[in-house]
């Protein structure tokens, strides 16, 4: 008979301002056999003090906190990417705008995620993200990235142009950082046809293929934000 083997836990800091908010997200973070909240936190000084004392593997933080209430969650994912380079982060959002996930993903993709509050309904997501993140991906909310597309799709010389309207859904699941096979079974493909499209899609974006998700998902999302300004126009 096999060995048992125990779980070994991701660890996480939970940063969120709202008591009601924190301790629901708190609950349902723990339901998740392989994931322990080693430490809550209200503010960015408690969330970067908690990071340095526990050395979490994943850091899940509101995009607004105190002391200023604008942009906490990005500043520590940047603090932390110069502090701490292997711990990943979570940035919970309200905000659909691009230019917020744009800041988040300006020192690099690898380990960051931005999702929308409203994901943390959907328990299933959040927890793939902080484990995306965990195993060195990124995950962009659907909604951002539909953002981006179809911004940079509105230029008439934009490459996005050429894509055939299947290229733009794999696309889109890409930059979710689905597998082949999560793209295969969403959009009733082979998981052969996925990388075939994915190929087409590389060629016309004059992209290197990558096999690694979390390298797919850099190169798509830093093309769609090659032009931040496109990105903040389109929030005013």
């Amino acid at each position: 008979m096999e060995a048992y083997r125990p779980v070994v836990a991701l660890r996480l800091v939970l940063a969120e301002d709202h008591f009601l908010v924190r301790e629901g997200l708190r609950r349902l973070l723990e339901s998740e056999p392989d994931l322990e909240v080693a430490a809550t936190c209200t503010d960015l000084d408690e969330l970067l003090a908690a990071v340095d004392a526990e050395r979490p593997d994943v850091v899940v933080t509101d995009i607004r906190m105190p002391p200023t209430q604008i942009d906490e969650g990005i500043r520590a994912a940047e603090r932390l990417r110069e502090t701490h380079p292997e711990i990943g982060v979570v940035v919970l959002s309200q905000y659909g705008q691009p230019a917020y996930a744009l800041a988040l993903l300006e020192g690099g993709t690898e380990r960051r995620a931005y999702l929308l509050k409203e994901r943390v309904d959907e328990i299933e997501q959040l927890v793939t993200a902080i484990r995306a993140v965990a195993a060195g991906g990124s995950v962009i909310d659907p909604k951002v990235v539909e953002a981006l597309v179809t911004e940079r799709a509105r230029r008439a010389e934009s490459p996005l142009n050429e894509l055939t309207p299947r290229e733009l859904d794999v696309l889109r699941e890409m930059a979710e950082g689905k597998n082949n096979a999560a793209i295969a079974a969403s959009l009733f493909l082979t998981e052969r046809s996925v990388e075939k499209v994915i190929h087409s899609i590389f060629l016309k974006l004059g992209l290197g293929w990558e096999p690694a998700v979390h390298k797919r998902v850099k190169a798509v999302i830093l093309y769609l934000a090659e032009d931040r300004a496109a990105g903040i126009a389109a929030e005013t």
